[in-house]
């Protein structure tokens, strides 16, 4: 059995050609010959499938471990392709920190088709376990709950978006199935290069493959892996039937994105980790979020299955630092939202990422107007350091002009931000 990166390089051989092409052919074709009437093709319509989508689904399945994998035309299809699986009545308990566009998907479209989503913070496993069980609770905003029955599911990023939260995937999933519910994981922050959620006890991991796999920003797409056939037959209905499949060419793009995966995000963790030393001990940050600067990383990484902590971190400014002076300053961090890509990306998440929340959701869950998020790309981790460094002086600079009689760097040494 080949090893994980010559898993990256090589895949799976689908058996499609005999041609002798180092690399799996494109196939352009919306629909497939019939040898003759009684004889089924293995591939007859590209809805259905398609021999390169085949390689790319073959491919991740192989990586994360699982039964069977599925190629979307983004990450929010392949969402949900999933969620579509359950039915009206149907409860899912889901983080109470998810990216703005899945947060969206549940409430404004699922919810309103008769699928309840109820927050919980996952990494209280006694309300956690109150949650997916149904019993009579209070919510973490005070909220009472009547009992009602045990959730089909539990839906969690293994790196929460963008406050960069550790989720135990084990643990949660062993809460999960305690009630006969499934444990749903995207796992894009992560990638398989740094954990396999299904060998830690997840059902169904989730990639927005746009991100670190694909790693070129050049191409949307969403993945799909899980580890029991019952639950794919259920997702390949969605796919075949609602159609948001991956197109030949992207399935191409992202194929050659992995196959550079664990060397990209080698990169990439090691320059967000000096970036995110850095803003520890910057005067004008208040906090920095990346599981990398704890005191206790080692530990963390080790109790949840970790290999790393990957390429995104946040950061939030002290009070009356403009976070808008510092994006539109940078020269090198390109003012967009979207990770995982070799060029280096920065947002204010409150406008761009997750705009969706209303402002009293976001700031529940520590998204405050100050915070700003960094997706790591693979440039020298010095330049892109003095990049942060010049962009922060040109908004304290501006401070000052609007607080004369203040000098936050005094502030900070006097422990008024402490």
């Amino acid at each position: 059995m080949t090893r994980f990166n010559t898993q990256l390089v090589h895949g799976l051989p689908v058996g499609d050609n005999n041609t002798g092409a180092v690399n799996p052919p494109i196939y352009n074709s919306s629909t497939y010959a019939y040898e003759s009437v009684d004889k089924m093709p293995r591939w007859d319509y590209a809805r259905s499938g398609n021999p390169t989508r085949d390689f790319l689904e073959r491919q991740i399945a192989q990586l994360e471990h699982g039964t069977r994998g599925f190629a979307f035309a983004s990450g929010l299809a392949a969402i949900h392709a999933v969620l579509s699986i359950f039915k009206p009545g149907d409860r899912v308990v889901v983080g109470k920190n998810i990216y703005g566009g899945t947060y969206s998907l549940f409430n404004e479209y699922f919810a309103e088709r008769g699928i309840t989503f109820e927050p919980v913070d996952t990494a209280d496993y006694e309300a956690l376990d109150d949650a997916v069980s149904g019993r009579a609770r209070v919510t973490f905003d005070g909220r009472p709950l009547e009992a009602c029955a045990p959730a089909k599911a539990v839906y969690f990023e293994v790196l929460t978006n963008p406050l960069l939260q550790v989720n135990n995937v084990a643990r949660i999933s062993e809460v999960a199935h305690r009630h006969d519910a499934i444990a749903i994981v995207d796992n894009t922050f992560v990638t398989p290069y740094l954990q396999q959620p299904l060998d830690l006890g997840a059902d169904v991991v989730i990639h927005s493959a746009t991100k670190y796999l694909a790693g070129h920003s050049e191409v949307n797409a969403g993945l799909v892996v899980v580890k029991d056939e019952t639950v794919g037959r259920g997702i390949y209905f969605a796919q075949n039937r609602l159609g948001g499949v991956l197109p030949p060419a992207e399935c191409n793009d992202v194929r050659r994105g992995i196959q550079t995966l664990a060397l990209r995000m080698d990169r990439q963790q090691a320059n967000a980790q000096a970036i995110a030393e850095y803003l520890l001990v910057h005067p004008l940050i208040k906090s920095v979020n990346y599981p990398g600067v704890r005191g206790d990383s080692a530990r963390v990484l080790k109790e949840n299955g970790l290999k790393g902590f990957g390429g995104v971190l946040s950061f939030e400014v002290v009070p009356g630092v403009d976070p808008g002076i510092v994006l539109d300053n940078l020269k090198i961090f390109r003012l967009a939202v979207s990770l995982g890509a070799v060029e280096s990306l920065a947002e204010l998440p409150c406008r761009m990422t997750h705009f969706e929340l209303p402002k009293a959701e976001r700031l529940k869950v520590g998204i405050t107007d100050e915070l700003v998020r960094l997706a790591v790309g693979i440039e020298d981790a010095a330049d892109l350091i003095e990049d942060l460094g010049q962009a922060l002086d040109k908004a304290y600079e501006a401070y000052l002009q609007t607080h004369a009689e203040l000098d936050v760097f005094a502030q900070v040494s006097s422990g008024v931000f402490a």
